[in-house]
């Protein structure tokens, strides 16, 4: 088997943490601390994260996204073959790095998506980007970590608590969508998020997609006129 080849590192802005990105042949694997949080061959899930959101706010003129979290690319990609001309992504991306990348060694993956007039990278943290927009947003879909309970890096349970879910509801518009990825469910979150206000529907997909592989979350979560 050919082994792991690592390609790059970088240390998360504010932690101690640090993210890897190592290679194999063809295959990518982005890894946090030993954890594995992307690889290139499991994307389904991440694709279905926007598929299944933005299939909700398509049809609005000049429909606008936030993304937490660029990745390897996947979502932000699926994001744009939903949305038409008028529609606009922001993704906010914590990690420089991980915007190099995505312009570097892993940019053919998901078709190039930075290269869309239509995507707007922030090198900054989500929360902050929802904590300073008000009713700015049709759908935030977050990507942040490995799920409300399983966390790489601290900060990023903030999202999740009823202070983050009350910040992404009031950036979002009317009638908007919460999208959060996890990798696997967590009944106290899908509380949290009624108790903020939020009409809840929980998916189970694959994260191979068609072709299977491991079940993860996503939690859609209208947030209402």
């Amino acid at each position: 088997m050919i082994p792991w080849e690592l390609i790059d590192s970088s240390r998360v802005p504010g932690t101690g943490g640090e993210l890897r990105l190592y290679r194999r042949g063809r295959e990518f694997s982005i890894m946090a601390n030993g954890a594995e949080l992307m690889n290139s061959r499991a994307h389904g899930s991440e694709d279905a994260l926007a598929e299944l959101a933005c299939s909700r706010i398509a049809d609005r003129p000049a429909p606008r996204v936030l993304i937490g979290g660029l990745g390897m690319g996947y979502t932000a990609a699926a994001a744009l073959r939903r949305l038409g001309a008028e529609g606009r992504v922001v993704v906010a991306e914590l990690v420089p790095a991980v915007v190099e990348w995505n312009h570097g060694p892993l940019s053919d993956l998901a078709g190039h998506p930075l290269q869309d007039r239509r995507i707007t990278v922030r090198e900054m943290d989500v929360a902050l980007v929802m904590k300073g927009e008000k009713q700015a947003y049709d759908a935030i879909l977050l990507d942040v970590d490995n799920g409300p309970e399983a966390m790489t890096r601290e900060g990023n349970s903030w999202l999740y608590t009823p202070a983050g879910l009350d910040a992404a509801r009031a950036a979002l518009r009317p009638t908007g969508v919460l999208a959060v990825w996890s990798a696997g469910p967590d009944q106290a979150f899908s509380r949290r998020l009624v108790q903020a206000g939020f009409d809840v529907d929980e998916v189970c997909v694959r994260a191979r997609g068609p072709k299977g592989g491991g079940r993860h979350t996503i939690w859609l979560a209208g947030r209402g006129a």
